[in-house]
């Protein structure tokens, strides 16, 4: 292949400062990657070439300027795998992870370039930094000691042989959780089986067998805007516990994309990594640079709400229970049934259908209360952009603009589920905010998994749907609205236990039923939201919230577990996982919200493992935060809205995630806000 036909290596980002997906290839990374990682190596030997002392910006600032070529290959193909993967995309994420991890290995031990580090972390007081560099240097430096940048000989052999492996092992784990949400079926051909299902999901659901090599009329996929729902209000018990086993046991169905030996090497590994580096365990390793610190504080605070969410959850299982034999039902309640019957009891104690809501959540009408909210606490305008090509025709792009008329960046969304994309939701971007290099205005993208509806009709958002939608919105402001000069503090580059801040801050103002009258238009007549139907989502705000904390809670107990001392290096992990649970007496009736397996968030990568816990560490700041403007009397107010901004969705990692909440509140808050957000104890109750 010549040069001038491969997209990456000649127009490059020429489009909106986006490369034109349309002339894209697979076969079109390999060369774009090996030339990348070429022209970052050279870019890392100037820096350890210059003949003059080490320096901040000889130093520092060259290597933030170093890898701008990589930095944009990594994004464009890591996103196409995450959304809109094919064999071939696989193929290479397979070739490419081990190598990009060799790569970074590679600048991680250059001697010559730790020492220049070294240098200039020794006589650190004596440079004058502003906060913002000095943070930059300790970032730097910590980063070069965490990657082994000190052990000599095997030692840091063996750490990239580690290193390259857990890389292979992350990215087959993905994959194999992706191959049995992609083959998996319930395949519906009776109108019978399709009993309580509201017709939207019905809709969704023959638009999913449409999409698919079936000639069933209707589908449930695992997709969760279609199993969550199907397990919600199909009356036909036998098709919900297919469908449940179906989600449960991804990852696990003993053929090639089992993942039960992944995850008991991937542990091995890691923990080895962590003895390399003079960690007691891979917990302790990750826990190090984070709010946290210590096993000690994270397990202070999980196992501080799990009696309370359990006790919750027995409440609330008795009251399904109940509900069943009132209908005449004699059953042993089974995980597959809680979502059924909490439905009846949603219904019958708050007068409340789950369907009657999502009548007023069209997802156009979401997506405005989002931006609207942006808007009147920021400044922010979206306006978009539909000549804007992307990697996939569901894509939209959104123009961004502060209050001047100003631009800040640009903003694409992926709504939609398709077999092409791994499961979830999550927020990434193909190009950060810094002024180092240039000032560079931030690409975001929010990616999630909503049943895509029949043309012409409407998407329709359960309420769930809608919180996650702001959920990664919040983290789409972090990016978008960050200002900072290098980066590597670029916008969500954070703690990982403060991270979680913003996005669930922000779930808040959708909540809010000044928000909900201007937004909840019912798609079919126009009509507001009734006042009524608002007071019973208020009402029944917290119902179902032991369920959902303590399966929250139970896939972060087993990560902590797995990764510190409580696992032994070799045990069957799916024996650890059922033993951690016994003992933790989780109920028969639920189970984690991720199963080893499919636990993407720790074993598809590094990014939540031994962190998991950090959803929860958030809540803990989000309740306190959103307390601040309810404490002014308007939940838009100004000048809070302006610390906020400041002080924690422009900071970036300019400072400790501790340093900045105590910047905005002045103190950090404690346990008690969240325990009485989810309904787990009364006001002025212990």
């Amino acid at each position: 292949m010549s040069d001038a036909t491969n997209e990456l290596l000649t127009h490059w980002y020429l489009i909106r400062d986006l490369p034109d997906f349309s002339a894209l290839r697979p076969e079109h990374f390999p060369p774009a990657f090996e030339l990348a990682m070429r022209a970052h190596l050279e870019e890392i030997d100037a820096v350890t070439s210059n003949p003059e002392n080490p320096s901040f910006a000889n130093t520092i600032e060259a290597l933030e300027r170093a890898g701008l070529r990589l930095s944009r290959t990594s994004a464009a193909f890591w996103n196409i795998a995450s959304a809109d993967t094919n064999p071939d995309i696989q193929a290479l994420e397979r070739e490419l992870a081990p190598k990009m991890s060799a790569h970074a290995t590679k600048v991680t031990s250059n001697q010559a370039l730790f020492e220049r580090l070294s240098a200039i972390w020794d006589m650190r007081y004596q440079l004058s930094l502003s906060d913002e560099q000095a943070r930059v240097l300790k970032r730097t430096y910590d980063g070069f000691e965490r990657a082994g940048a000190r052990l000599k000989g095997t030692e840091r052999e063996r750490l990239g042989v580690i290193k390259q492996r857990l890389a292979e092992l992350g990215t087959s784990f993905g994959q194999n959780v992706l191959a049995d949400e992609a083959s998996f079926m319930l395949e519906i051909h009776d109108d019978a089986d399709l009993a309580g299902l509201p017709e939207s999901l019905r809709q969704a659901m023959a638009s999913a067998a449409s999409e698919r090599d079936t000639d069933a009329p209707y589908v449930v996929t695992l997709s969760r805007s279609l199993i969550d729902p199907f397990l919600t209000f199909s009356t036909r018990r036998e098709l919900r516990e297919k469908a449940f086993q179906g989600w449960t046991l991804r990852g696990q169905n003993g053929d090639a994309s089992d993942n039960r030996s992944i995850i008991a090497e991937t542990l091995a590994l890691r923990h080895e990594l962590a003895n390399l580096l003079d960690f007691a365990t891979y917990a302790d390793f990750k826990l190090d640079n984070t709010m946290a610190k210590t096993q000690a504080e994270v397990k202070s605070l999980l196992e501080t709400v799990w009696p309370h969410a359990k006790r919750q959850a027995a409440i609330e299982r008795d009251m399904l229970a109940d509900a069943a034999k009132a209908a005449g039902t004699n059953l042993k309640l089974e995980p597959w049934d809680w979502r059924y019957w909490a439905e009846r009891v949603r219904q019958s104690n708050y007068d409340l259908d789950e369907n009657e809501v999502k009548q007023y959540l069209a997802l156009d009408n979401v997506i405005a209360a989002a931006f609207d909210v942006a808007n009147r606490l920021f400044g922010l305008s979206f306006n978009e952009c539909p000549d804007i090509k992307t990697y996939h025709e569901d894509v939209r792009a959104f123009d961004v603009t502060d209050r001047s008329g100003q631009p800040v960046g640009l903003f694409l969304a992926d709504y939609y589920a398709r077999p092409s994309k791994r499961s979830g939701a999550w927020m990434t971007g193909f190009r950060s905010q810094e002024r180092l290099r240039a000032e560079t205005r931030p690409i975001i993208l929010n990616v999630m998994n909503f049943a895509k509806p029949k043309p012409g009709t409407p998407a329709l958002l359960s309420f769930d749907d809608a919180r996650t939608l702001f959920h990664e919105f919040g983290h789409g402001l972090h990016g978008l609205l960050s200002d900072v000069t290098y980066p590597s503090l670029s916008g969500t580059n954070v703690e990982r236990d403060f991270v979680e801040l913003p996005s669930q801050l922000y779930e808040h103002w959708l909540e809010q039923p000044e928000l909900l009258r201007r937004f909840a238009i019912h798609h079919e007549t126009g009509a507001p939201i009734p006042d009524a139907l608002i007071e019973k989502i208020e009402a029944a705000g917290t119902f179902n919230q032991g369920f959902a904390t303590v399966e929250y809670l139970a896939s972060a107990l087993v990560d902590m577990a797995y990764h510190g001392p409580e696992y032994q290096i070799g045990r069957d992990p799916i024996e650890f996982e059922a033993e951690t649970l016994a003992n933790l007496g989780l109920p028969a009736e639920i189970t984690m919200r991720h199963r080893s397996p499919h636990f993407l968030h720790i074993f598809a990568g590094d990014g939540y493992s031994a962190g998991y816990y950090s959803y929860m560490w958030s809540e803990v700041l989000d309740a306190d935060v959103f307390a601040a403007f309810q404490e002014t009397g308007d939940i838009f107010d100004s000048s809070t809205a302006e610390k906020l901004l400041r002080h924690i969705y422009s900071a970036g990692g300019k400072k400790t995630g501790s340093e900045a909440y105590k910047s905005f509140r002045g103190k950090l808050p404690t346990v008690d806000g969240l325990l009485k957000q989810r309904g787990l104890i009364e006001a002025g109750v212990a």
